[in-house]
């Protein structure tokens, strides 16, 4: 296998760092939307605004995937790394998990009725995320939604240790502006912009955080 694939992105990297901080990040973050009532409001209104199935994209060990199923939305999950959806599968015994990769999506034109993206696209440089959104809104149907979420900023972190384990990730802070441009290029229309700052210490790491709700035009 190359070190790096579609638009230079080092996927098998990013893929062997989560395969190897699988069940720490799990043990860590599962539940941490017990603790995130901004997040879970977002949630809420994501889940009261679509109708029919809604992937999970990098969905991690499966606790948006299981919020949202809880708030009675058909759900399926989708992740790069095999050791995570081995995680989110453990947790999760009634929700779908499979593995994928957001640049090039095994997924029907038009299957989708939502998207949720929580932080699934910050290991990704940003010359490369106008290809996830196209892919993005290519499988959802006409008026299909997006709830994307990401760090905000102007900088790359480089992370070589998480949790005790050795990785070799690289984390993207995006402002605002620049993803709602990408969006719109890709063909979204933008239904809202919220902006926070981070929860307590011991909640999450402390940086800037955005959400944007985007939907595929009717």
């Amino acid at each position: 296998m190359t070190s790096r694939d579609r638009n230079d992105v080092p996927i098998p990297s990013i893929r062997e760092s989560y395969d190897q901080l699988a069940e720490e990040y799990a043990n860590h973050l599962f539940h941490e939307l017990e603790n995130k009532p901004f997040d879970r409001d977002l949630l809420d209104r994501f889940a009261a605004g679509v109708g029919g199935q809604v992937c999970d994209m990098g969905c991690g060990p499966g606790h948006v995937a299981r919020y949202l199923r809880d708030a009675g939305v058909t759900v399926f999950g989708l992740d790069l790394s095999p050791q995570m959806l081995e995680q989110a599968r453990n947790r999760n015994l009634d929700i779908r998990f499979r593995e994928g990769n957001m640049l090039a999506l095994d997924l029907e034109e038009s299957s989708l009725a939502g998207i949720t993206a929580f932080y699934a696209i910050v290991n990704l440089p940003p010359e490369s995320w106008p290809q996830v959104f196209r892919e993005m809104e290519r499988v959802l149907q006409p008026n299909g939604l997006l709830l994307l979420a990401f760090h905000t900023g102007d900088e790359v972190v480089e992370v070589k240790e998480l949790w005790g384990q050795s990785v070799s990730l690289n984390f993207f802070f995006v402002t605002a502006s620049v993803a709602k441009r990408h969006l719109e290029t890709a063909g979204f229309r933008i239904e809202g912009v919220i902006e926070r700052g981070p929860y307590p210490p011991e909640v999450e790491y402390q940086t800037q955080r955005a959400y944007i709700f985007a939907r595929k035009p009717g």
